[in-house]
């Protein structure tokens, strides 16, 4: 990461805080994992990258749910979501929405994580993501 600030490479700068970010919620330190993503948000909207961005803000949404902050996870997943349709990335745009489902089923809404699943599983499947669906 430092030779990628030393030559201004701002997306690959990024990326890199992303996949960090990635490693601290695999291993179940999701504190560390927002710190990460929250230093990579700025810099995908400073250089206009919108996939980057959507990604992003799903991230920080999972971090959230990780620690229990629903109403939290639920903002950054929305934010996501229309950002995933106006880049047409499909794959972001079905594990956001089960997200949201996610976070719907948490708080006692199965009805409406039921319309956010059912939602997600035909673009599943039409991405061939088996784990997704």
């Amino acid at each position: 990461m430092p030779i990628f600030k030393e030559i201004g490479d701002r997306s690959k700068e990024a990326g890199i805080l992303i996949n960090i970010g990635g490693v601290y919620t695999n291993i179940g330190q999701p504190n560390q994992a927002l710190d990460y993503f929250q230093r990579a948000l700025p810099i995908f909207k400073e250089i206009g990258d919108r996939r980057g961005e959507a990604t992003t803000l799903n991230n920080i949404g999972l971090g959230y749910y990780i620690k229990g902050e629903l109403e939290e996870a639920l903002q950054f997943y929305n934010q996501a979501l229309p950002i995933f349709q106006e880049v047409s990335n499909h794959s972001g745009k079905a594990t956001t929405l089960n997200g949201i489902g996610l976070v719907y089923a948490d708080i006692g809404q199965p009805q409406k994580a039921l319309d956010y699943f059912q939602q997600a599983l035909p673009i599943d499947r039409k991405v061939g993501d088996r784990s997704g669906e």
